[in-house]
C-alpha cells in the first residue's frame, strides 16, 4: 500500500525524526505538525514533506493539518512539562481523536509504553499510567487505531541507550538499585520504525494495541553486562542495593548519565515492573523478524562511533525550555537586556574560522576555562538541569533544534552565524551567538564576532548577572582569542 497520506506529530523528535524518512521511501507523503517547524528546516528529508504549524494541544491547528490526511501517527506526550503532565496528555490525545475524526482519517498510529500484566494501573508509574491512558483513549474513539506498546528502546540515541550505555562504560564497579533484577523486552528501534510504517497498511477493522518487543527477555543488569561484551569492555561488578529507589536512582543516573534527572526518573520507575510482552499478534500485519538485543546495540554502537546519528533523546526541546526568540530591540525586556560583545581579526580564512565554530562544544569544549564550564554544568546538573553532557548529534555539522551540551541551535547560517539559546537552569533567558566574516576583500582574513545576551527574570535575574560578570573577560574573553587560534592553526 503506497502513496498514503501521513500525518506525523513529534517530528522533531527522536521517534518522529526518524520515522518520516522512513515513510518517505516507503512511498507515501508526509505532512509534520511541529510548533516551531524551523526546527525541521535543515533535516535531510526536509525539502521532500510538508510541514505546517501547530500545537497537539490546540484543536484548530490539529484540525486544519489533518485534512485531506488517510493516517495521522500521534507521537507526543507531555511527560516532564509539570505535575499536571498526565491531564495535559488526557487532552491532547481527546483532541487528536475528536480531530481525526472530523476530517475523516482513515487510522491513528500510536507509540505508546508497555505495561506490565497482571498490575493494577493505579500502581503503576505516572509515565507508563499515561501512555496506557492515552492509548485507551485512542482505540475508544470512532478512528481505528494501531497503539504499539513497547518497553525499552534500543538505539543510536535513544535515552534508554545513552543511559544502559554511559552506566556500563563509566562504572565498571556499579552500585545499583533492585530494579535492575527486573525483566523487560527490549527492541531496536529499526523494528519499532518497522511497525510504526507497516501500521499504515492495516485493515480497517483493525483496532488495538499490540506488544512489540526483540526476541530477547533480560534483566537491566544482565543488558549492562552483555552491552560491556558487545562494546570489548572488561567485566562489569555489578552490587545491589534495595534502598535504591526510582527517585533516588534518577539522582544517581542524572549524575552519571546526559541523561537528566526529570527523564531519568520515569525511565527507572518504567523497570520497577516486568514487562514482557504478552503476544506477538502484530506479525500478522506487519512480516519480518526482529533483531535481536545484541544486533540492535552493535548497530547503535557502530552508528555512534561513525557519527551517523539522526536523532537523539534530545533532539525534542525541554519541557519548560525557554523558546523566545533572540530579542533584538532593548524595549522587548523592558531595558533590562545585557550583552558581552567580543569581536577579533584572525589570521584565518572564513571557512577556516566558521569549521571552529560550527565544532564547537561536544568534545572539542568550549575553548576556554574549561574547568569553569564543568563547574557550572555539575552546578545546572544539581538543581535538575541537562548538564554539560548531552554533547552533539554529530561532530563537524549543526543543524537548527540540535542540542549542543546544555544550549539548543536555534539559528545557523552555513558559514556565517551560529546562535544558541540556553538550556540551562537560569534566572532569566540566554543566547550566545557567533559570526564569521570577511575582513578583507581578498578572503585570506575573517573577523569573528561573539555576543552573549541576557535578559534577566527578576532581581534574582539581575543579581545573576552582575555575579558573573566579573568572570567574562576570562569566560567569553578567551573563548574569543581560543576560537581565533584554532581558526589560525
Amino acid at each position: 500500500m503506497t502513496g498514503v497520506r501521513c500525518l506525523v506529530t513529534g517530528a522533531t523528535g527522536y521517534i518522529g525524526g526518524r520515522l518520516v524518512p522512513e515513510l518517505l521511501d516507503a512511498g507515501h507523503r508526509v505532512r509534520c505538525l511541529a510548533r516551531s517547524p524551523e526546527k525541521l528546516r535543515d533535516h535531510p528529508w526536509a525539502g521532500r514533506a510538508e510541514v505546517v504549524r501547530g500545537d497537539a494541544t490546540d484543536a484548530e491547528s490539529v484540525g486544519a493539518a489533518m485534512r485531506d490526511i488517510d493516517v495521522a501517527y500521534y507521537l507526543v506526550h507531555a511527560l516532564g512539562t509539570g505535575s499536571r503532565f498526565e491531564e495535559r496528555d488526557r487532552a491532547a490525545a481527546r483532541i487528536f481523536a475528536e480531530q481525526a475524526a472530523a476530517q475523516g482519517v482513515r487510522r491513528v498510529v500510536y507509540l505508546g509504553g508497555l505495561t506490565p500484566a497482571g498490575i493494577p494501573v493505579q500502581e503503576l508509574s505516572p509515565h507508563l499510567r499515561s501512555r496506557a491512558e492515552v492509548g485507551e483513549i485512542l482505540l475508544a474513539a470512532p478512528v481505528p487505531a494501531t497503539v504499539l506498546r513497547a518497553a525499552v528502546i534500543i538505539g543510536s540515541g535513544s535515552a534508554s541507550f545513552e543511559m544502559l550505555r554511559y552506566l556500563t562504560e563509566r562504572l565498571p564497579v556499579m552500585v545499583t538499585p533492585s530494579w535492575v533484577g527486573t525483566r523487560c523486552q527490549p527492541i531496536g528501534v529499526r523494528d519499532v520504525l518497522r511497525y510504526l510504517v507497516g501500521s499504515a497498511a492495516m485493515p480497517p477493522e483493525v483496532n488495538r494495541a499490540f506488544d512489540v518487543g526483540g526476541p530477547d527477555v533480560v534483566t537491566y543488569e544482565e543488558m549492562m553486562r552483555r552491552y560491556a561484551v558487545v562494546a570489548e569492555l572488561p567485566k562489569r561488578l555489578i552490587l545491589r542495593v534495595p534502598m535504591l529507589t526510582p527517585r533516588l536512582s534518577s539522582h544517581w543516573i542524572g549524575l552519571v548519565t546526559p541523561v537528566p534527572r526529570a527523564l531519568a526518573r520515569p525511565l527507572a520507575e518504567s523497570l520497577r515492573h516486568e514487562v514482557v510482552c504478552g503476544e506477538h499478534d502484530i506479525a500478522r500485519y506487519v512480516p519480518g523478524t526482529p533483531i535481536g538485543f545484541d544486533e540492535a546495540l552493535a548497530l547503535a554502537l557502530r552508528r555512534v562511533r561513525d557519527a551517523k546519528v539522526t536523532t537523539r533523546w534530545s533532539s525534542a526541546s525541554l519541557p519548560g525550555a525557554p523558546s523566545d526568540p533572540l530579542p533584538t530591540d532593548p524595549d522587548w525586556a523592558g531595558g533590562s537586556l545585557y550583552t558581552d560583545r567580543r569581536e577579533i581579526e584572525v589570521d584565518a580564512s572564513p571557512e577556516a574560522l566558521w569549521r571552529v565554530v560550527e565544532g564547537i562544544g561536544g568534545d572539542n569544549g568550549w575553548y576556554s576555562f574549561p574547568l569553569a564550564w564543568a563547574v557550572r554544568g555539575w552546578l545546572d546538573r544539581l538543581v535538575g538541569g541537562v548538564g554539560i553532557r548531552r554533547g552533539r548529534r554529530d561532530a563537524a555539522r549543526l543543524r537548527v533544534g540540535d542540542s549542543l551540551d546544555f544550549w539548543r541551535v536555534e539559528e545557523i547560517e552555513p558559514g556565517r552565524l551560529l546562535r544558541l539559546r540556553a538550556e540551562m537552569r537560569l534566572p532569566g533567558l540566554a543566547w550566545l551567538e557567533m559570526r564569521a566574516e570577511p575582513a578583507g576583500t581578498d578572503g585570506g582574513r575573517a573577523r569573528y564576532r561573539q555576543r552573549a545576551v541576557f535578559h534577566p527574570r527578576g532581581l534574582l535575574g539581575h543579581m545573576y548577572w552582575w555575579s558573573v560578570s566579573p568572570f567574562h573577560a576570562v569566560v567569553f574573553g578567551g573563548m574569543a582569542r581560543n576560537i581565533a587560534r584554532a581558526a589560525e592553526r
